[in-house]
């Protein structure tokens, strides 16, 4: 017997669609959940409703998730929904501890061998076998390529065809890499360990070949819950096969347009044919957006509408639950300092305003954009921290070059222009100003240091005081005066060196090396997946940034336009949307990511403002445009027409027709005592509009697309009387006509 009143709990305060996917029957049941839309709640509440029902027993439930910490969110609220001994582990975790009680059983009374921590050892040694040199980035990049193999199910020998069928972009030729994925595996075995795939090679070897093992383990687990199924790979669906043993009671959780680490191996093509491979499936989508303002997703809807391919079939459009919030701007600097110092001082606006810092997060494309945004902050004295990365001045390459800069002060000619001073003193650790190499992480090492070749651009242009504080030295004040001066002891600026350089690093270094207890966040967009915040900066939105050049098929594009979508839903109420027309001043200008939407700047004009507080402050010309959402339903506009009426046109009008019979006959005799046609002096649009939205302030009046300070000037007074309920004949006398002529 279940417990009824405690099972009706659960169901209270779900929406229909979570009661529906709580509901379901045993079996197979898919459920589409967007971003925002409590997925976590429902899948919860699912498993706690059929326990308290005395539909399963808590102690058969195997649930999975991705991580550590959503696995304990898990098991959180399911306690304090009343249930208890649900196992909700990792892939990794469950394969972990089914092989470890196995493996006397498996192994013939030998415990199991020692699991590797990390592959980086054993992969440089093993590309050392067959000839190769792998420094630290290099390594990681090999290590990845043979995760994504093993992930794919694909053995050494397998190892060419399938990276290019698979367009890998690999560190060195594929049939050398294949070279060193077998040596990988001999050295393995020859030293009696495993790495994590083994493990879960290992949990399906049991289940498949050992029929005692099959069935220990599926008396055990009968039902099953998988969240963020768009992110399982071949080897995790192989395993959750062997788990299920042919049985259906199966539910998956997942977004398809929330794919975002296929270059891991990870595939939505299981989501995506879940209702095919599973024909009685019961699938449910959840679109309720509980997380952010319906400002917020209607821009995330406009981003996700246009994707294309696979993943675009399970495309949800959300609807915003929240009260309306802030529209989403943009905002287009003149070159990547600029904006980085405009977002650190709005986020110190923010703080001062009463946003806590952890509430505010900047997230970018790569790692290597954060330290722009560490400078700006620290100069704003605003904390903050990295997430998912160490920051700029504390990673490995970067540590390294600055060493190599030190040293090249012996060597590199003092006049030399300062980025090539650079250059050569990189060149020690192996960085050259080519293409950038293959593979992830080798190309995040060459970008990093690439990010100091674009540092010495900006200083060598406009070096901080700090490059000549010599002269504020009694001791060498006469010399260098001599030196420096002339006429009546205007100063010449003389060229930045690279010690100059060198000292303008271990400043920087210095001050973002201030531990901080609590800051904004700065994080890769990757590396924000499953986190939010009250307010969001998605910053370096320009093509070749996102998407990156990197991305040369049509599905990897795709993936960076998910990318974004996913950086939009992090934010819950107020969000800003960056590029900067040139990477450094009076750099090559470059054009705003294709995904943005198509927004209408024709009344955007420009914008001069200081670029914020620091030594580097200066004057810069920002565009700033605001992104139009419908008053309706929170979707954002993008045709001149729709944000002019500031509603989509499915959406139900709510026109005063009184008013708008007003406007029209004020209007005519209007355009008839100054000669001219009636849209001269405003659209049937933006009549619609005034009936439609009734502003009473000049304030709201401007707002509304297509009135200008000018027309503002001329006909507001009237037009907001008639919106207050006044008669044609009253606004329309001979006198204020002969004014509105």
């Amino acid at each position: 017997m279940g417990d009824h009143r405690a099972s009706e709990r659960v169901l209270a305060g779900l929406d229909p669609e979570q009661r529906s996917a709580v509901t379901a029957p045993a079996g197979p049941v898919c459920i589409l959940a967007g971003a925002g839309t409590g997925k976590t709640r429902a899948v919860t509440s699912r498993i706690a409703h059929r326990a308290l029902t005395g539909d399963i027993s808590a102690r058969h439930v195997l649930a999975v998730t991705f991580t550590a910490r959503a696995a304990a969110e898990m098991r959180a609220r399911l306690t304090a929904l009343g249930v208890s001994g649900v196992q909700a582990r990792t892939f990794h975790a469950a394969a972990l501890r089914q092989v470890r009680y196995f493996a006397p059983r498996l192994l013939q009374g030998r415990a199991m061998p020692e699991l590797l921590d990390s592959k980086a050892r054993v992969v440089t040694l093993a590309a050392a076998r067959v000839g190769l040199r792998a420094d630290r980035a290099t390594a990681r990049d090999l290590a990845g390529e043979i995760e994504w193999a093993k992930s794919s199910l694909v053995e050494p020998g397998e190892y060419v065809v399938a990276a290019a069928k698979a367009l890998r972009d690999t560190p060195y030729e594929p049939a050398k890499v294949a070279e060193v994925f077998t040596a990988y595996e001999r050295l393995k075995r020859a030293n009696g360990v495993i790495d994590f795939e083994d493990m879960l090679r290992a949990a399906v070897w049991g289940i498949e070949e050992h029929p005692d093992v099959a069935e220990q383990v599926r008396s055990q687990y009968r039902h099953f819950v998988v969240d963020e199924y768009q992110d399982v790979n071949p080897l995790q669906q192989r395993l959750l096969e062997a788990w299920l043993g042919g049985r259906d009671d199966l539910t998956v959780v997942g977004d398809a347009s929330q794919t975002i680490y296929s270059f891991t191996g990870a595939t939505s093509a299981y989501l995506v044919d879940f209702p095919r491979r599973h024909r009685a499936a019961t699938v449910v989508r959840l679109v309720r957006d509980y997380r952010s303002t319906p400002q917020v997703v209607g821009l995330a809807n406009a981003v996700i509408s246009q994707a294309r391919g696979a993943e675009a079939r399970l495309r949800l459009e959300l609807s915003g639950q929240r009260p309306p919030g802030p529209e989403p701007e943009l905002r287009i600097f003149t070159d990547e300092p600029a904006e980085a110092t405009a977002v650190a001082a709005r986020c110190r606006a923010l703080v001062t305003a009463g946003t806590p810092a952890r509430e505010i997060a900047v997230l970018f494309r790569t790692n290597a954009q954060s330290e722009a945004y560490e400078k700006a902050l620290t100069e704003a004295e605003v904390p903050y921290a990295v997430q998912g990365a160490e920051r700029f001045f504390e990673r490995a390459e970067v540590r390294q070059a600055m060493v190599a800069l030190r040293a090249a002060t012996r060597s590199v000619p003092g006049d030399t222009p300062l980025r090539d001073a650079v250059v050569e003193g990189l060149a020690a650790v192996g960085w050259a100003p080519d293409a950038a190499p293959a593979g992830g992480a080798a190309r995040e090492r060459w970008e990093a240091l690439a990010a100091l070749v674009q540092l010495a651009e900006e200083f060598a242009a406009s070096p901080p005081a700090s490059a000549r504080s010599e002269l504020a030295s009694p001791a060498v004040a006469s010399e260098r005066l001599a030196e420096l001066s002339i006429g009546e002891g205007a100063a010449v600026e003389r060229p930045a060196t690279l010690a100059d350089f060198n000292d303008e690093l271990a400043r920087r270094a210095a001050q973002q090396h201030v531990p901080t207890v609590e800051g904004v966040t700065l994080a890769s967009l990757h590396s924000a997946k499953g986190l939010e915040w009250d307010a969001v900066f998605l910053v370096g939105l320009s093509e070749g940034t996102l998407p990156t050049t990197y991305a040369k098929t049509a599905e990897q594009v795709e993936e960076e336009r998910r990318l974004l979508y996913v950086g939009i839903t992090r934010a819950r109420e107020w969000l800003w949307l960056s590029y900067a027309v040139a990477r450094s001043p009076g750099g090559r200008s470059r054009r705003p990511s294709r995904f943005l939407p198509q927004l209408d700047r024709s009344g955007g004009g420009t914008e001069r403002a200081g670029s914020g507080a620091g030594p580097a402050a200066r004057r810069v010309e920002r565009r700033r445009t605001q992104i139009v959402s419908c008053r309706i339903c929170g979707a954002t506009l993008l045709a001149g027409p729709d944000r002019k009426l500031g509603r989509c046109p499915t959406c139900p009008s709510d026109i005063d027709e009184d008013l708008h019979e007003r406007l029209r006959d004020w209007r005519a005799r209007v355009a008839a005592a100054q000669k001219v046609p009636a849209y001269v002096v405003f659209t049937d649009a933006t009549l619609t509009a005034l009936a439609e939205r009734r502003p009473a302030r000049p304030e709201e009046l401007i707002a509304i697309a297509g009135i200008g300070p000018r027309k503002l000037g001329l006909y507001g007074e009237p037009v907001l009387a008639l919106v207050a309920g006044a008669a044609v004949e009253e606004v329309c006398s001979e006198k204020t006509l002969e004014i509105e002529s």
